[in-house]
Order: structure tokens, then sequence, then C-alpha cells
């Protein structure tokens, strides 16, 4: 009932304009406006209202009142929000390549870098444009490294995985599975519950965590080990409601997407440290992964992706290609963080 009164609701928007030669967007978010994602996205609002002269506005929809973190995709397909928060690397279907890319990033820490190594694949590969049908990018985003945050199990090293029920990210679960742990892929919002109650001994998420989604409350043990993460097509726009747009109004958001990058860059690494100070305030104990422990992890990691990119054949896609220059890029990227391919061959 809430998602049919926000339906008609936007629909009420949409048909009575502010004011004659004012076009009004709708913007959608799982998220609250108080959550770091969300703060990075006022600050592209602003921008946009402020560099259009008040031609362009943009009114947000938070906490999912609107768009679905399940199938965001598909709603904004069918304009259930003229642009909205996305996550591909979590679709159920119809984003292998881009769900199987998330992990080749292994040696890339920073959110350029991971940005980088994402534009660099999709430039080279028609597959993510072909998973993205019907969308247009606004934004791409990469992330702070996720660690190992437990309840009542302290790890500080591979072998004490074994057996916990962990939340991580899709890309993750092959590998903790070798490790064995048991992982499961959740929704991020069902996570504090699950922990809260003991149904989940742990989730691997970055330190952002501790404060942003409250994990502080309810764990006692944060180990540091990096755990690589990838980049994704994270903010975009129904295909159909980008071309209504005038071309003056399509450059004004194409020269956005460098705003908001460079505000959700920012947000997340403000809210990693933010996330360190939660964590030492509850009493958190920290410990390091070892670097023997750090160096198996990786090169598990490193066997999983190009496993992945071997699964893709059972969706009729070769993701070999693009594994292995991900690898060769990220290789290049670490010791050239200003690479960019676009200014060089690669």
């Amino acid at each position: 009932m809430r998602k049919l009164l926000a339906l008609l609701c936007l629909g009420l928007v949409a048909c009575t304009q502010p004011t004659p030669g004012v076009t009004l967007l709708s913007y959608a978010t799982p998220y609250s406006p108080a959550h770091p994602f969300s703060r990075a996205d006022l600050a592209w609002i602003k921008w946009v209202e402020k560099e259009s002269g008040g031609r362009l506005q943009i009114k947000p929809y938070w906490s999912g009142s609107l768009l679905s973190s399940e199938h965001s995709m598909v709603e904004l397909r069918h304009g259930v929000a003229d642009i909205g928060l996305i996550t591909p690397i979590y679709a159920r279907g119809g984003a292998h390549m881009i769900r199987a890319q998330a992990g080749f990033y292994g040696g890339l820490e920073t959110f350029q870098q991971q940005t980088a190594l994402y534009r660099c694949l999709i430039d080279a590969d028609e597959q993510f444009q072909h998973e993205l049908h019907g969308l247009k990018t606004l934004a791409v985003q990469g992330g702070n490294l996720p660690v190992i945050v437990t309840r009542d199990h302290r790890v500080r090293t591979l072998a004490d995985l074994r057996g916990l029920r962990l939340r991580a990210p899709s890309e993750l679960l092959a590998v903790l599975k070798d490790l064995g742990a048991d992982p499961i892929d959740m929704p991020m919002g069902e996570v504090y519950s699950a922990l809260a109650k003991g149904v989940l001994d742990g989730v691997v998420a970055p330190a952002d965590t501790l404060r942003s989604l409250h994990f502080a409350e309810v764990a006692k043990y944060f180990n540091t080990i990096k755990i690589p993460r990838g980049a994704y097509a994270a903010r975009a726009m129904g295909e159909r409601r980008w071309n209504s747009l005038s071309d003056e109004e399509r450059d004004l958001l194409d020269r956005g997407t460098v705003v908001w990058e460079q505000a959700l860059a920012s947000e997340i690494t403000g809210a990693n440290h933010s996330g360190f100070e939660a964590g030492r305030k509850h009493g958190i104990e920290f410990s390091d992964m070892a670097a023997d422990q750090q160096a198996e992890f990786d090169a598990l990691y490193e066997r999983d992706g190009e496993r992945r990119a071997h699964n893709l054949d059972r969706f009729g896609i070769d993701g070999m290609p693009t594994y292995r220059r991900a690898r060769s890029l990220a290789a290049r990227l670490k010791t050239d963080p200003s690479f960019r391919c676009s200014d060089k061959k690669s």
C-alpha cells in the first residue's frame, strides 16, 4: 500500500510542474537521508539545481519509499522513478557479468582506482551495456574495503572463520565457503537485526557500517583483513526519461557525474573514519590479520575470480578476456593511480 501511495504521489508531482520552464525529476534510494550515500546524493542534487539555475529540480524519495533494493533496475526501466540508486552486483538475474567482475579487483584499495578499472572494463566489453539496457548510468561507485565484523567470535586467523555464519557480498561467497565459513547474501538493511538476534555470527562489510548501520551496537570484534571490492554502476536514470530531456539538460547531468562520484568518494572515506571512532566508543576489539594470512586470502580471492569468469560460460558469456584485462589493468592502476584507459592504450 505504501508503494502504491508513493506511486500515486509521484504521478501527481509529474503532472504538476512547479513553474513553467522547470523540469522536475524524482530520485529514489533505499537509504535514509542521513546515510553517507544519501549525503552524497544531496550534494549532487544541490549542484544540479544550482548549475541549472533552478530549471532542473530533483525531488528525493528516501528509505525505500518509492524504489526497492531488489528490483530497482527494472523499476527504473519502467519509470517508477526517474533516477535511482541501483545495485546490479546484487541483482538476481540479468547482470551476470557485472556481478562477476566485482571479484576482479584484487590489489586496488581506493575509490578512484576501483571506478577507473570499471570504466576500462565497460569500454572494452559490450556485455556491460547489454546488462544495463534501458538505463543511463549517472555515477559509478567504488567503496571502502570490507573487513570482518563478528558478534561473539574473535577472528585472528583464517581458520577462525570456520563454521561462522557471515553475511557477505555475493562475490565473496565461494571464497568464504572454501575457508569453511557459512556465508549468506542478504540485504544489508536486515543485518543489524540478524546480528542482534544471533542469526548471524558476523558480517563482511567496511568499517563505515559500524556507525552508518549501527553494527557497533551488536558486534564485539573487528578484524582488519583487506578484502577487495569492485565498482559498479550505482546511480542511473531510465533511458526513456533520459531521452525526453533537452540536450542542455542531458549535458548538465553528464557533467554532474564527476560531481556525484567526488561526493560519494568524500562521504565514503569520511564515513570509514567515523566508523572506527564508533567502534572504539562501543568498545569493539580490533585485531589485524597476519601478513601470511592476508597473502593466503589474496591467493584464494584471485583463484575465485578466475573461476567466476569461467563460470560465465553457462550464461553464454566469455568472461575470461574481461578477467585477464582486469588483472592486467589492476596492476597498472596500483602503480599509476592517474592511469585512465581513455588516456593511452591498455
